[in-house]
């Protein structure tokens, strides 16, 4: 997959893309991440990005001819079709589902804010808009990072271990349980003793039950929407759930 990233601060996103599961993912080849900065793509003697919003306001917009050039140049980088992310308070919220859709695509273009917005036309250039959580950042780069990293280890081949995402929180549309490993004992706290049975088939329930009490807990919402089978809506009902009518 390639990724490329515009943003005033490419070397950011080349330097968190580097470390971690997206970093070991580009040096095997499974992804390309490329950053593109708007001001390359200004044509004033100050290679100035930003002005004053029209009808006056706090703050600067970033100005669309050197942020449209920039998306033109990087789309023209590649022949291969790219779907163009705006990273925005105002997008979809991110998901797990979101991600594996995006994850199945061959590229994505990221294009990252700052200031107090871009100019609102640069709505008109992209494909969808994403939103990492309700609240404000002084830029688009961390949630682009977020959305990259969220996306990348869902490739194939790019976790060690391919079961780790299948496993993840949301991915079963629950979130995951604990998790444990030695000593067997630490302190006057220990490894439940189902783990320590070598009885798979007690494990795999035992997290499964893990994982619904976690997800009651903290997340019951997603309770309402989340693939349950009879031995799960059972044992919810002992801890007190009430959803989903009376089966």
């Amino acid at each position: 997959m390639r990724i490329d990233v515009l943003s005033l601060f490419p070397d950011f996103i080349a330097q968190c893309a580097g470390v971690g599961v997206v970093g070991r993912a580009a040096e095997r080849g499974l992804i390309s991440v490329q950053g593109w900065n708007p001001r390359d793509y200004a044509t004033d003697n100050y290679r100035r990005v930003d002005e004053r919003p029209f009808g006056g306001g706090p703050g600067m917009v970033m100005l669309m001819e050197p942020l449209g050039a920039c998306l033109d140049a990087a789309l023209a980088a590649d022949p291969a079709p790219a779907r163009v992310i705006y990273t925005s308070p105002q997008g979809v919220p991110l998901t797990q589902a979101k991600a594996r859709e995006l994850a199945a695509l061959p590229r994505l273009v990221v294009v990252c804010g700052r200031y107090e917005g871009v100019d609102e036309r640069v709505r008109d250039f992209v494909d969808e808009e994403l939103s990492i959580g309700d609240y404000v950042l002084s830029g688009g780069e961390l949630p682009a990072l977020v959305v990259l990293d969220a996306v990348v280890r869902l490739l194939p081949g790019v976790l060690g271990n391919e079961a780790s995402p299948i496993d993840d929180s949301f991915a079963t549309g629950l979130l995951e349980g604990p998790q444990y490993t030695r000593p067997a004992a630490f302190r006057d706290a220990r490894v439940p003793d189902v783990l320590l049975s070598g009885d798979h088939g007690a494990i795999a329930r035992w997290r499964r039950e893990q994982a619904l009490r976690t997800t009651l807990a903290r997340r019951p919402d997603l309770l309402d929407r989340a693939p349950l089978d009879g031995a799960d809506v059972r044992f919810l009902r002992t801890l007190g759930w009430t959803g989903r009518g009376n089966g």
